[in-house]
């Protein structure tokens, strides 16, 4: 078991959860490809956005549902600094995880995280597990708490898309 995906399953177990994680026989890197290995909608996939803050140079994360895509300006407007493009190399220093398999939880070091309330309409979810082939279900409730989650508007209006 990879070093991340560890991470991930005891961040669950620490939540209280049992951890429900597949590994799926294709890869799940995007929230397509992860929706068809689970047999969900599109919006059922708790997708990790993120973001350099320009500011503090720190990540900050974004979770929002599949479908959805992430406004950069109201994205940045929520997190109260100009956000750049994070690369590879701060991802996976900062979070522990490549980019396809960031989990919401089991960071290398604590990131502030904004939760899309698109999530919350449904009764489980599935988010990336460390790697590119492994998800977990959840709750959204249950994830918004164990992520430490802010819920906020920071989505693309569908029009301007």
């Amino acid at each position: 078991m990879s070093k991340s995906l560890k991470r991930v399953r005891a961040a669950l177990e620490e939540a209280g959860l049992a951890p429900r994680i597949l590994e799926m026989t294709t890869e799940t890197r995007t929230a397509m490809q992860a929706a068809e290995a689970a047999g969900c909608s599109l919006d059922q996939i708790a997708k990790s956005i993120i973001f350099r803050g320009e500011v503090t140079g720190h990540v900050v994360l974004f979770l929002t549902a599949g479908g959805n895509r992430v406004d950069p300006d109201k994205a940045s407007a929520v997190a109260g600094q100009p956000l750049g493009k994070a690369d590879a190399g701060q991802i996976r220093a900062e979070t522990g995880f490549a980019i396809g398999g960031v989990a919401p939880l089991g960071h290398l070091s604590p990131i502030t995280c904004y939760f899309d309330a698109r999530l919350l309409d449904f009764d489980v979810v599935w988010a990336a597990a460390g790697t590119p082939r492994h998800i977990f279900a959840v709750d959204p409730r249950t994830l918004l708490t164990i992520t430490g989650g802010q819920p906020a508007d920071f989505i693309q209006n569908p029009n301007s898309m």
